[in-house]
């Protein structure tokens, strides 16, 4: 069986290499304010888990410059997971929000929506 893990892992990966998403241009001003939001922001995850790949292609299309956290080769990073999101599942993005409040939030799907509806095209500046 951990073999068969190996293999997969080793295929996803090659095809996410060989099919990397575009990353959505922005002017400098856009890119830099989009850059200031996501330093809040940070990806618990596997590097070959395809769910957590779902989550990086997204950040990629949008652009996003998301610190990436490797809970299986950091014993830092899957220590600060379960103390904060109390469990050791992946993919998990840990979000500051402006008050220093702090989210947790699972599931690929919910993350990936989460950053479209945020980071899609509207940025803090267009928002006024």
């Amino acid at each position: 069986m951990a073999l068969i893990r190996l293999i997969l892992g080793k295929l996803i990966l090659f095809f996410n290499w060989l099919f990397k998403p575009k990353g959505m241009q922005r002017d400098a001003q856009d890119q830099a304010i989009i850059d200031q939001q996501t330093s809040a922001l940070q990806l618990y995850q596997y590097e070959a888990c395809p769910f957590c790949v779902k989550v990086r292609r997204a950040m990629t299309r949008l652009s996003l410059d998301i610190q990436v956290r490797d809970v299986k080769r950091s014993a830092t990073a899957k220590e600060e997971l379960l103390a904060g999101g109390g469990r050791l599942k992946v993919p998990c993005l840990r979000i500051v929000n402006e008050q220093g409040a702090i989210e947790w939030m699972y599931e690929s799907s919910d993350i990936v929506n989460y950053l479209e509806n945020r980071f899609s095209g509207v940025t803090q500046s267009s928002r006024a």
